[in-house]
């Protein structure tokens, strides 16, 4: 539903889904990038708790529909291996005006990654590798 071990088709996830008296689509794309804190990253490896996954996704779309307003949120997120450049996430939200689309896409990105039990190990060009916890998790965590 949420969760793809295929590779994301941005171009198909970026065209417009909601119908006309959406004046406001914004979208969120996540790339794996070619460095982390100073190490350079060969490749990403996601692995989620998959039904978990998908529910919290739908639960965290629903909230921040109700509070925003806007009328769609699409989210996709790969796991599996990942090289640099590849698409991780995806996020699109479309409402009749721009200033609750964007905040709709930033939450729901957020929250994604605070909340949703999808893991990542990065693999360094050295060869080296290690689970890598998100500054979002490590903060909620901490304040627990």
């Amino acid at each position: 539903m949420y969760i793809t071990d295929k590779k994301i088709d941005t171009e198909m996830f970026l065209s417009p889904s909601c119908d006309k008296t959406c004046g406001a689509t914004v979208f969120f794309v996540g790339v794996v990038r070619n460095q982390n804190h100073g190490k350079a990253v060969k490749g990403i490896y996601y692995e989620c708790y998959e039904s978990m996954a998908n529910r919290q996704i739908e639960r965290i779309i629903d909230v921040v529909k109700e509070r925003t307003g806007v009328y769609s949120i699409r989210v996709l997120h790969r796991v599996g291996w990942l090289e640099v450049g590849d698409t991780a996430v995806v996020v699109a939200a479309a409402s009749p005006h721009r200033k609750e689309a964007f905040l709709a896409c930033q939450t729901v990105i957020d929250q994604i990654k605070e909340q949703v039990p999808i893991w990542k190990k990065e693999t360094y060009v050295d060869g080296t590798s290690e689970w890598v916890i998100c500054c979002h998790q490590a903060v909620h965590q901490s304040q627990t």
